[in-house]
């Protein structure tokens, strides 16, 4: 299905390459996204509270600020090597993560975990840039962001199927493996490539402009909105509904069906919509959801659907603000990309822990009305940056 949806422009290569890339990817961001849908089972685990956990998950999100030097590894690496080497970091991270002990060693190994998928994503990314010219860019990154639902829908619903049968170390596991599968996969496909349409001789000068610092604050908000609902759902779920591992596994397939959709969507239509004003659209949908999500909680029906909407509204937004992250640093799409990474990182970090505590002492309405309002925040950046660029 990803290869129809392809340009007969694109140079075959990319055609080759789409599918197993994307399914690579699915491994990463399954590993990557496990921890929020089951983080109160695994604070149960290692006996400690969810405000804990909150903060345990705030370093490693702090993490992501070495983003642009991993971007710098990944320019050095070559694109085969960053992507092969990203996977197989992951799955070493994975099995940190499952052999922990007591939470500063999870943390740490989400540290490793998360700058591993980075550098993975930032290989994938150059490559993209290279091959791909950035007014059809929008296109394939949608098609290769399928994956981020992907490792909701397939992965972390079968690692949730896996530590229902067992325990959370397994579904860590479970992962790690699957990742280094692909690792070795994605080693022997892809070749090196002359560069198409990012040359080389277009030296990075590693400044970004005004407008891409908006760019970077707008990201920052936007996965700030994402990270309230994330970090807090699982609990939300468990404690007021009494959903348990098995339950968690099957909101995850409703979550990563729309996520799936506005994946696809955003690669169908963002380049034609513009990549701004279709960020900026779908962080506009997050507010309402959030704001009604905020008062109407406790019912389960509804409160699925509205998080169900508010997390593919997410997922469109940041979908189509990626390509715009591949351009911000002149002959280095990594570094550019890398900064946006950052920003996201540093947004879910900072929000990591209000959002946990904030539920533990008033419950879920708090934290969804905290996604609405820093979606607000990429509504107003990515707006002036279209009016930015229009004059220029």
């Amino acid at each position: 299905m990803l290869r129809r949806l392809l340009d007969d422009r694109d140079v075959p290569e990319v055609h080759r390459n789409l599918v197993p890339l994307t399914l690579a990817r699915v491994t990463g961001n399954a590993c990557y996204r496990y921890t929020y849908p089951f983080v109160a089972l695994i604070a149960s685990g290692l006996d400690v509270t969810l405000g804990r956990m909150g903060l345990a998950l705030a370093f490693a999100e702090l993490a992501g600020l070495l983003s642009p030097l991993t971007g710098r590894l990944a320019d050095r690496l070559g694109q085969r090597t960053a992507m092969a080497g990203g996977l197989a970091s992951v799955a070493l991270g994975a099995s940190l993560a499952a052999s922990a002990q007591h939470v500063v060693w999870l943390a740490l190994a989400l540290v490793v975990l998360a700058q591993s998928k980075v550098l993975f994503d930032l290989g994938l990314t150059s490559w993209i840039a290279e091959q791909v010219p950035y007014e059809r860019r929008g296109r394939i990154v949608g098609l290769t962001e399928t994956s981020w639902a992907g490792g909701l829908l397939l992965g972390v619903s079968t690692m949730g199927l896996v530590t229902a049968a067992t325990n959370w170390r397994v579904g860590y596991l479970t992962g790690a493996t699957a990742a280094l599968v692909m690792a070795a996969v994605v080693y022997r496909r892809v070749t090196p490539l002359p560069a198409r349409h990012e040359r080389p001789e277009r030296a990075a000068t590693g400044k970004i402009p005004r407008w891409g610092i908006a760019a970077v604050l707008s990201v920052l908000c936007l996965m700030g909105a994402s990270q309230a609902l994330f970090v807090t759902f699982g609990s939300w779920l468990e404690d007021t509904f009494g959903l348990g591992a098995v339950g968690l596994a099957a909101i995850t397939v409703a979550l990563g069906l729309g996520e799936l959709g506005a994946s696809l969507t955003s690669a169908r239509h963002t380049d034609r919509w513009g990549k701004e004003l279709s960020t900026a659209g779908g962080a506009a949908l997050m507010v309402p959801t959030g704001l009604i999500l905020a008062v109407w909680h406790d019912q389960l029906a509804v409160g699925i659907v509205l998080l169900v909407i508010s997390i593919l509204a997410f997922e469109f937004a940041i979908v189509s603000s990626l390509a715009i992250g591949s351009r911000l640093v002149p002959g280095s799409p990594a570094r550019g990309v890398g900064a946006m990474i950052a920003a996201g990182t540093s947004g879910r970090a900072i929000v990591s822990v209000p959002a946990t505590a904030l539920y533990e002492r008033s419950g879920f309405g708090w934290p969804a009305a905290m996604s609405a309002l820093l979606a607000c925040g990429t509504i107003t950046g990515m707006l002036w940056i279209r009016r930015h660029l229009a004059r220029v």
